[in-house]
């Protein structure tokens, strides 16, 4: 079963053509990779399935579903995007991993979130910690864990492991593998030779089309 379908799908900015008639298929518990130079459109489409922008032609399906009939905040818990660089906010880890509760009007689960912490290698006293105290490794693990709190069926990363110190890239992907083993499916943006050696499905995205 096909959870997205890109069926000619085009995207413009003023006068500038970003993508034009990519079409292509993802079948549910897949991991796609999207490769190609940078500027080609490949974080272009990231935000086209996160629905943090619209297409300008074209039709996109998940689902079965046109995602521009879908109530966008429900669709976002299915859907989770992971940004290059990681986007907290509030004062402390704790306030991070507490949203997801509370966009949901549930209580927060400290024990779920200890747990959380613990899958990424971080300890429990990082709970309080200030995200201004956080290096740029941490704050990625936090920002990912956030996402997968309430295991959305799709997320999408954009370029995630830049900029990571092996051990912390070795952790991020544990996490991810076990992520995709329960049935979930990962569309990833990377440049990192190790990664794309160990893609499933690999789409080549140049001058904003799809490469066969």
């Amino acid at each position: 079963m096909n959870i997205f379908q890109l069926q000619s799908v085009g995207l413009s900015d003023k006068d500038k053509t970003i993508l034009t008639d990519i079409s292509f298929t993802v079948a549910a518990g897949e991991r796609l990779t999207l490769v190609g130079p940078s500027g080609s459109g490949k974080s272009s489409i990231l935000k086209l399935l996160a629905g943090l922008t619209s297409a300008t032609s074209g039709t996109i399906f998940f689902q079965g579903r046109d995602i521009e009939e879908l109530d966008m905040p429900t669709y976002r818990r299915e859907v989770s995007y992971c940004f290059q660089q990681p986007v907290l906010f509030g004062q402390t880890v704790q306030d991070n991993l507490q949203f997801p509760f509370t966009i949901r009007q549930l209580a927060f689960d400290q024990t779920k979130a200890l747990k959380a912490l613990e899958s990424v290698h971080l300890a429990p006293t990082f709970l309080s910690k200030k995200i201004t105290e956080l290096s740029g490794g941490e704050k990625q693990r936090v920002a990912l864990i956030r996402n997968l709190l309430f295991e959305p069926k799709v997320l999408l990363l954009d370029e995630i492991s830049a900029g990571l110190d092996a051990e912390t890239k070795a952790i991020v992907n544990k996490l991810l593998a076990d992520y995709q083993a329960a049935g979930n499916t990962l569309i990833e943006v990377t440049h990192d030779q190790s990664e794309i050696e160990a893609a499933q499905k690999i789409l080549r995205i140049e001058g904003g089309r799809v490469q066969v």
